[in-house]
């Protein structure tokens, strides 16, 4: 028999009303009552939400694409199922189950990119936070086929950041070509991404050059198993430092997490023979600039990823849960938000923040 939920009519939600107003916090914000839920629909309850850059550019609206307005943000969201629509058919889970929310809402399952295992590119995608009502409320609604389940091992907070921040570069490590004992570049590398690109790329075998500022993120990074750091505040010489570092032929692999154009600008100069760049950090705007003469002669490749499926989402968390990655994270409340934000767009963040909806 299924656990019954008590299931208030009002709740907690941090609301973005227009990119230029105050974000709103609310206590009186509807919860949408399981009468009301579509077949194939789920309504959870939330633990926790972590905070992704991209949870800022929907904010301040400064993406090509924008998001709805008014929008409660947030794609991270760790809770349990309380409801599942009426006559809902063969669902993968049950009320009761604990699940994620991650930035992929929804895909159709049938469209060309959902076929070749590209949902999070759907024809008819809905993304949490951003085109639907996502995690920065104390209930969400969410669809069964797409909530991702939560290994019992792992805590709330701490699977909260690997359903975008660990799947994101999960997936780009994955596609990177990089083999064990390869080397890898990791602009942003003590960053709520960096951090856990560190992390997976390690445990897949691969020796990491970590590029980013300040002592504390390079005593972070230093930990969690990177081979090689620079400072490109520091360095006179960004691509000379990197190539030293790599045996003197440069890195067989860059994913750069950074949000800035700058980042990607000298990759292909510090890659080696054959190397690739996963592009995959979301500058608000920018372009990509690289010399296509060496581009051509070194066969670099140029690879976009962007978040991860289903299938990536469930090994991201396996890894996690098997103790190889561990999210270093602060937990705050959702009145935190908005100081949270601005930290982000300030750089200021070394790991991840989680956001405890019980607060």
């Amino acid at each position: 028999m299924s656990p019954q939920f008590t299931i208030p009519k009002t709740q907690k939600a941090a609301i973005v009303e227009a990119t230029d107003a105050p974000l709103k916090l609310v206590d009186n914000h509807p919860v949408k009552q399981p009468e009301d839920l579509a077949p194939g629909e789920c309504l959870v309850e939330l633990d926790c939400s972590g905070v992704c850059h991209t949870d800022l550019h929907a904010r301040k609206g400064d993406w090509p694409i924008p998001a709805k307005l008014p929008l409660i943000g947030g794609h991270e969201g760790v809770g349990r199922i309380v409801a599942i629509g009426q006559h809902t058919q063969n669902s993968p889970v049950k009320v009761g189950d604990r699940v994620g929310i991650k930035w992929l809402a929804y895909s159709c399952l049938d469209c060309e990119p959902c076929r070749k295992g590209l949902e999070q590119s759907c024809l008819k995608g809905q993304y949490s936070g951003f085109t639907v009502d996502g995690t920065f409320s104390q209930y969400v609604v969410s669809w069964v086929t797409h909530v991702t389940p939560i290994p019992d091992n792992l805590s709330s907070a701490e699977a909260a950041s690997i359903l975008c921040a660990g799947i994101t570069v999960y997936r780009a490590i994955k596609y990177s070509k990089a083999t064990i004992g390869d080397w890898i570049v990791l602009p942003g590398a003590g960053g709520g991404l960096g951090h856990l690109a560190v992390q997976y790329a390690v445990a897949m075998g691969l020796r990491v050059v970590a590029v980013d500022t300040g002592a504390e993120k390079k005593e972070l990074v230093t930990k969690l198993g990177a081979e090689k750091w620079v400072d490109f505040r520091e360095t006179k010489d960004l691509v000379k430092d990197i190539v030293e570092a790599t045996d003197g032929y440069g890195a067989h692999a860059a994913v750069v997490t950074a949000a800035n154009g700058q980042a990607y600008a000298q990759a292909v100069d510090y890659l080696r023979m054959g190397g690739t760049l996963m592009v995959v950090g979301l500058p608000a705007r920018a372009n990509l600039s690289a010399d296509i003469f060496f581009t051509v002669v070194k066969s670099i490749n140029i690879i976009g990823s962007y978040v991860g499926n289903r299938q990536d989402a469930r090994e991201a968390l396996e890894i996690a849960a098997r103790g190889k990655v561990k999210c270093f994270y602060q937990l705050k409340s959702l009145a935190a938000l908005s100081d949270t934000y601005e930290a982000l767009a300030e750089g200021k963040i070394v790991g991840r923040i989680v956001l405890d909806m019980k607060q």
